[in-house]
């Protein structure tokens, strides 16, 4: 296929990737405030007539002017981009995969298949603590002092915890890929099982912004699973790839085994030496032709 027609393809599916987020976010522009609903039921709210003192409740407000438009227009474009990703991962897929070998489909089809439920775990996750983590942050307020928290704010803070819980869980799913793809072993994933335990709860007291454990163990926890899964897929198969290629883990620089075992020598046989080379055998007497007493025709 010529340049040209590449360049109108990525073009048309760059246009119906648009148009499915167009039309997505048109339909969550109408639905805004129910959304909005949604993203900040995690906030204890004040009820009607009760003013935020301390770490009791909070207050949701707009502090400028264009906070609540900017809002609704990010709010709705998040919306747009994450309803209709199907649309235009498909269109991104059907672009790319004319180049792509067979093997190479299977491992992307089953990557995809894993990711979509990995990430949506880990943003489901997200949303069932982000009422803890909020409780306890307002609850570091001092008596005397108002809770009153911008909108914009909350939005981005429930899209964060989101986000990061869902790449979290897709840590395992990017090992198990090098696996297949043989650049990582399941054995050195698991030496490595300390230092990953420690780093992902580390990540996990450091991504959650609450100061009780309840939010580290909740992210730190299924990844450690989701871990150790990985590892043993891991080793499986790679006990799988040694019985089919038992060469097949060895280093670009590294030899292969060998067989250095003498094997035993048969019986030797006589073979009888010819009376003249080739080129110099001839019907004369002995099969040599004889120049001035010489056997050498040259």
């Amino acid at each position: 296929m010529p340049l040209v027609e590449h360049l109108r393809e990525l073009r048309n599916r760059l246009a119906k990737g648009l148009l499915a987020i167009s039309a997505v976010t048109i339909v969550a522009l109408v639905y805004s405030e129910e959304l909005m609903q949604f993203l900040v039921k995690p906030v204890p709210k004040c009820p009607p007539g009760v003013t935020s003192d301390g770490g009791n409740c909070a207050v949701v407000t707009f502090t400028t002017l264009m906070a609540p438009f900017s809002t609704t227009i990010q709010l709705s474009l998040t919306a747009g981009l994450v309803v209709a990703s199907p649309v235009w991962l498909y269109q991104l897929w059907a672009f790319i995969a004319p180049g792509l070998h067979r093997n190479e489909k299977k491992y992307t089809y089953a990557f995809v298949g894993a990711a979509v439920p990995l990430f949506a775990a880990g943003a489901y996750l997200a949303y069932l603590i982000l009422p803890i983590s909020v409780k306890v942050l307002i609850s570091l307020t001092p008596e005397g002092a108002a809770n009153l928290l911008s909108l914009g704010d909350v939005l981005d803070f429930t899209l964060r915890m989101v986000l990061v819980f869902g790449l979290a869980f897709e840590l395992p799913l990017v090992l198990v890929m090098l696996n297949l793809t043989g650049i990582l072993t399941g054995r050195r994933m698991a030496g490595w099982w300390r230092g990953v335990i420690m780093g992902v709860f580390v990540f996990g007291a450091v991504i959650t912004p609450t100061t009780d454990p309840v939010g580290m163990i909740a992210l730190a926890g299924p990844i450690t699973v989701l871990y150790f899964g990985a590892v043993g897929f891991s080793l499986l198969n790679d006990r799988r790839r040694r019985r089919r290629d038992p060469d097949a883990e060895l280093d670009d620089d590294e030899a292969s085994a060998l067989d250095l075992a003498p094997e035993p020598v048969g019986a030797v046989e006589a073979v009888g030496a010819p009376r003249a080379l080739p080129e110099q055998a001839t019907g004369e007497p002995g099969g040599v032709r004889r120049l001035n007493g010489y056997d050498d025709i040259t």
